[in-house]
């Protein structure tokens, strides 16, 4: 792809702060995350009940449920096509303020929303509404906020300050279980009469907060370069014309590299809390409290496993955390019938510090696949529809897998499996696409050059 742009991560430039810039990606994306997680265990837990009539039969009530989560992943892939372009085009700084208002004004605005008993069928009309909302806000989201650390990152920490944007999913999901359980401690009839309502509330609060961390920011070098360069090409093409035609390949490997990070996700958190609440007798209090636990070691590892990254491969450290997901997908859920909180959790901090090796390494590796001009684009797209087709409706296709075998979990382990392996191929073909592209002859540097991240 023809490009002159100085290479992303390869230098820190004058008046580009990497620091400030990694941690407007960490606080917005936590706020963003919370809000996104926040729905996702409400769903789980607590809209069941409170949205959709009570004489509605159990599984269709959870099926219900699960699926105003899954319709927030439909829109996923337009926000991301359109923030996408604004961000190629205007600015990674702008297009980050708009997501970030239009996700914390939607779950504001669903802890205010009317339970069915109040209104009937306009509660869960309205609950879907918000939801779409925050699904176009948080598919422009995770791409520039990638962007903004890694085009700001000296050379040799791309892989670690990228991983900041991606800590933000930690941050958030630690941060959502933990308001979701100080709530439980109000008991279930306090929890499903206000106390859900509190987390979402909570979110207008961290709006403010991450406002006042992004309004600072200053745009990317790579950005401003890569701004200068299209105003001088005679004839432009739309970021997704361009991306779409000439890097489909690196599109497609993002999306399945990327399908256990976010669907397998999913499935080892939003739905084994629902399997766990159907198939023994713990309690969702525990559930919850190993969730938190769990989230909080991903915190703690995340950034060391993208440093890592940095020493001996992106590349190497994601296929080790995929193929440690292939080998726990089968005691994660097994454990549950034991009832044995030490192996429960024992199996979901395990699982959850496997899984931390995906998230911050792919920050940079895709980001080294596009040249800044429809970087945004092109990241965006490869993760916003790969949760369209793996995160978005995994929860719901594990509860019909699951009741199609009898309530058996090994139809979700095989899933499980399935994404991982698929995922170590995709990944492998990355690798083999950047090693194609350094060896290009220096005849034809203009053919070669991509904005190289040091993965």
């Amino acid at each position: 792809m023809p490009s002159t742009t100085a290479p992303a991560g390869a230098h820190s430039p004058a008046g580009a702060n990497p620091r400030r810039a990694a941690l407007a990606a960490l606080v917005g994306t936590s706020i963003e995350w919370y809000d996104f997680y926040a729905f996702a265990t409400a769903a789980a837990i607590v809209f069941d009940n409170v949205f959709f009539p009570s004489d509605m039969p159990p599984l269709m009530r959870t099926f219900a449920s699960m699926g105003t989560f899954a319709v927030g992943f439909l829109l996923r892939p337009l926000g991301g096509i359109v923030f996408g372009h604004i961000g190629d085009r205007i600015g990674r700084k702008n297009t980050l303020v708009t997501t970030l208002l239009l996700m914390g004004g939607a779950s504001f605005a669903i802890g205010l929303l009317p339970t069915y008993a109040q209104v009937g069928f306009w509660a869960p009309l309205l609950l879907v509404v918000l939801r779409l909302v925050q699904g176009v806000a948080i598919g422009g989201e995770w791409g520039g906020a990638v962007l903004i650390a890694v085009e700001n990152a000296p050379k040799g920490k791309a892989t670690f300050l990228g991983s900041f944007a991606q800590l933000g999913s930690s941050v958030g999901a630690l941060l959502s279980t933990g308001a979701f359980s100080l709530m439980h401690r109000f008991g279930d009839h306090s929890f499903d009469a206000w106390g859900w309502r509190v987390p979402f509330l909570l979110s207008g609060v961290l709006v403010v907060v991450g406002l006042v961390i992004r309004l600072r920011l200053e745009e990317s070098p790579a950005m401003a370069e890569a701004r200068q360069q299209e105003e001088q090409r005679a004839e432009q093409k739309l970021p997704i014309l361009r991306v779409l035609q000439e890097d489909w390949r690196t599109v497609l490997y993002g999306v399945f590299g990327l399908a256990t990070a976010t669907g397998g996700y999913y499935l080892v958190t939003s739905y084994l809390l629902t399997y766990a609440d159907g198939h023994s007798s713990v309690s969702e209090s525990m559930l919850l409290n190993g969730l938190t636990l769990a989230a909080f070691l991903e915190l703690l590892v995340t950034p060391w496993l993208a440093w890592l990254g940095d020493r001996i491969g992106a590349y190497t450290v994601v296929i080790a955390g995929m193929a440690g997901v292939v080998v726990l997908a089968v005691p994660q859920f097994l454990v549950v019938h034991t009832g044995s909180t030490l192996l429960i959790w024992g199996a979901m901090l395990a699982m959850r510090f496997t899984m931390s090796a995906l998230y911050g390494p792919m920050a940079a590796i895709l980001a080294e696949g596009f040249t800044p001009s429809v970087r945004y684009t092109g990241i965006s797209l490869s993760y916003q529809v790969c949760n369209l087709v793996f995160a978005g409706f995994s929860p719901m296709a594990a509860a019909g897998l699951a009741a199609a075998a009898g309530g058996s979990f090994w139809p979700v382990s095989a899933l499980l499996i399935a994404m991982s392996l698929a995922g170590i191929v995709s990944i492998v073909k990355l690798r083999d696409r950047r090693a194609a592209q350094l060896t290009v002859e220096p005849a034809a540097p203009a053919a070669a050059v991509r904005a190289t991240v040091s993965v």
